[in-house]
């Protein structure tokens, strides 16, 4: 399509075509270790804490590039902006809450279920039935039903299907503002989110989100599992449809497993490593199975 592609001898016409999805790959990364390295303020500033560091420096972050207030927004606008912020806020503290006691991977798995249940719910297809079934295997397994060692805990499993049903909700709202600008969409919402979960982090945290090793730490987790991930996905939605980005973020429960494991030493039982190998077969089997490329606006805004 581009003739520097076509002409190009260069270096950059050579690796051009895997550019984007380098820059995909990346971002998944970037999202799997900053989650992790959240992780580690837990002992200091507890679940609350982390997402408030996170989601408050990313809503700065944001605002600062995107500067939203350069232009007007009607009431309607601001309702949904609310609403789809609020979801965003939510998904984000009610997943890392559930990573108190569950381990990554499993987390990114059981959140997972939402964006692939409103996948599943528009299509409404017989072969959609497979992927719905092979999705309901993998929850049965992650499921804290059995009487091992490596038994999930309820409440942290009840906190990540949570967070799955506010990306759902936030994947249904990001589709009604596609026609918005989705860089000043994501800083408005981000910064909606800082106003419901910052006043969480700090009544939870108390003084110790003040203290400057840790307010490092929290700028750094922002911007490696949102400023850079957001960045990158730009970079390469230009250049991947939409149905072969959806397919290929299928891999985050397996990317989010194996930080889990490097970044935290989590290990996962043989089940658990089969449920997530399920979620992701199904992810990939629906974005693959669509008839119409997903709205971009949806694929352009990562989970938590």
């Amino acid at each position: 399509m581009s003739t520097a592609k076509d002409n190009g001898g260069g270096s950059g016409g050579v690796f051009a075509p895997i550019i984007p999805f380098a820059a995909l790959l990346a971002a998944m990364m970037s999202l799997a270790i900053g989650t992790s390295i959240g992780k580690s303020l837990f002992p200091h500033v507890g679940a609350a804490g982390t997402v408030a560091y996170r989601v408050g420096f990313s809503a700065l972050f944001l605002l600062t590039i995107w500067r939203p207030w350069r232009r007007r927004y009607s009431a309607p606008e601001w309702r949904l902006f609310a609403a789809f912020g609020a979801s965003l806020g939510l998904m984000n503290l009610c997943f890392y809450l559930s990573l108190r006691t569950v381990p990554l991977g499993i987390a990114i798995a059981t959140e997972f279920m939402g964006p692939l249940g409103v996948a599943l719910w528009s299509t409404r297809r017989p072969r959609d039935l497979g992927w719905l079934g092979l999705t309901l295997v993998g929850l049965a397994l992650l499921l804290p039903i059995e009487k091992t060692g490596s038994r999930l805990d309820p409440t942290g499993m009840a906190f990540a299907g949570s967070a799955g049903v506010f990306w759902a909700l936030y994947i249904v709202l990001g589709g009604k503002l596609a026609q918005q600008h989705a860089g000043h969409s994501i800083a408005i919402a981000m910064a909606v989110a800082a106003v419901i979960v910052v006043p969480v982090g700090v009544f939870s945290a108390d003084a110790a989100l003040l203290d400057p090793r840790f307010i490092v730490t929290g700028m750094v987790v922002a911007a490696i599992s949102s400023a850079i991930p957001y960045s990158l996905e730009m970079v390469a939605l230009k250049h991947i449809p939409a149905r072969v980005f959806g397919t290929l973020t299928s891999v985050e429960p397996a990317i989010g497993a194996v930080a889990g494991f490097f970044f935290l030493h989590e290990l996962l039982s043989v089940r658990q490593g089969i449920a997530i190998v399920c979620v992701i077969l199904a992810s990939a089997g629906t974005a693959m199975a669509a008839r119409r490329e997903p709205d971009p606006m949806l694929n352009e805004l990562p989970p938590a």
